[in-house]
């Protein structure tokens, strides 16, 4: 039985890859940081089965910049394999919070290289990197080669990480991947994120719940895919003989706009009726059009993207529309 540490377990791509180790028979430690919510709803579903929590699968609590216990719990656990997903995620949020974003994202990642650097049994490690390292990128589509260019404090922060695992594995011989993730999005999706607040959005206005909704950039650009089908190449690519960066996307752009339409459309509603644009929520510094090369990955891998972009978004419209019925539902009623 292979032993795997997801950092980051309690977020979208955390949870869709512990349902996955844990498929593959996988004994599956998450790293939990102590400021974490008590309430993990990512994970409800694996937690409360008693063959699985406690079996297979264990949470720890473990902040990455306190290596000791980092370092005790990696010595102990002697994983196969790490998979860094933990990190302040939020592209928006690192404008205001540039030092913890630079923190937890570039210095957690270079804490854990120099934790690993030191252990008797190096595990493999894959690292999440971003299509923000590359900002205003130098060439379209964007590929493993293309020069970084990052734009934001969180774009920073992933091109340091992204640097260092490449840094490691050149001068140390560490197995150690990169995995340069273009936008993945499904219901797991935070609330703070744009794509989600649509898809709330629908559900809620469709309810009743809610009146409209306050954008920014509608035209902005991005290449979207499905959380899962990316969690999936992140294991192959620690499977694979030898170890590479490797970009992962879909290769198509949509819109803003076409999340809205296709969103609201899908609950017979008009979002140009809803959607109210303010100047204000328009981002101080937007990466130019980012659209993915992934056919690297598809060669060297065998993985494609298996979920269109429309289906996504319906599915996330629909995951909505069911917790917002459990919200109706919950709601005290008018004597």
């Amino acid at each position: 039985m292979k032993r795997a540490i997801v950092t980051g377990i309690t977020g979208q791509d955390g949870s869709y890859l512990a349902e996955l180790l844990l498929g593959k028979e996988y004994e599956v430690h998450g790293f939990v940081r102590r400021s974490s919510n008590i309430t993990r709803p990512r994970l409800d579903h694996l937690t409360s089965d008693l063959e699985l929590y406690n079996q297979r699968l264990f949470l720890h609590y473990s902040d990455l910049e306190d290596m000791t216990t980092t370092r005790r719990l990696i010595l102990a656990i002697q994983p196969d394999e790490i998979f860094h997903l933990a990190g302040q995620s939020h592209v928006g949020a690192s404008f205001e919070i540039p030092e913890s974003t630079c923190e937890f994202t570039a210095m957690g990642t270079l804490r854990l290289l120099e934790i690993i650097r030191d252990c008797p049994k190096r595990p493999k490690l894959l690292h999440i990197g971003s299509s923000e390292i590359f900002g205003l990128p130098t060439q379209s589509p964007q590929s493993e080669t293309t020069a970084f260019n990052p734009i934001t404090p969180y774009g920073v922060a992933k091109a340091f990480a992204v640097q260092m695992v490449r840094v490691y594995r050149e001068s140390f011989g560490f197995f150690a991947c990169n995995a340069i993730c273009f936008n993945h999005e499904s219901p797991r999706r935070g609330e703070s994120f744009v794509t989600r607040k649509i898809t709330r959005a629908a559900a809620r206005i469709k309810l009743g719940l809610e009146k409209g909704l306050s954008l920014g950039n509608v035209e902005g650009q991005r290449d979207w895919g499905f959380a899962p089908d990316y969690v999936d190449a992140f294991w192959r690519m620690l499977q694979a003989d030898q170890p590479t960066d490797l970009v992962l996307s879909t290769g198509k752009l949509h819109r803003v706009r076409d999340w809205l339409e296709i969103a609201f459309a899908h609950v017979g509603l008009d979002w140009r009726q809803l959607i109210k644009l303010d100047d204000r929520l328009v981002r101080k510094a937007d990466p130019a059009t980012l659209l993915g090369d992934s056919s690297l990955a598809r060669k060297l891998l065998g993985w494609q993207p298996s979920t269109d972009f429309e289906k996504m978004v319906r599915q996330m419209v629909d995951a909505d529309l069911a917790i917002a019925r459990e919200d109706l539902h919950a709601a005290p009623k008018n004597c």
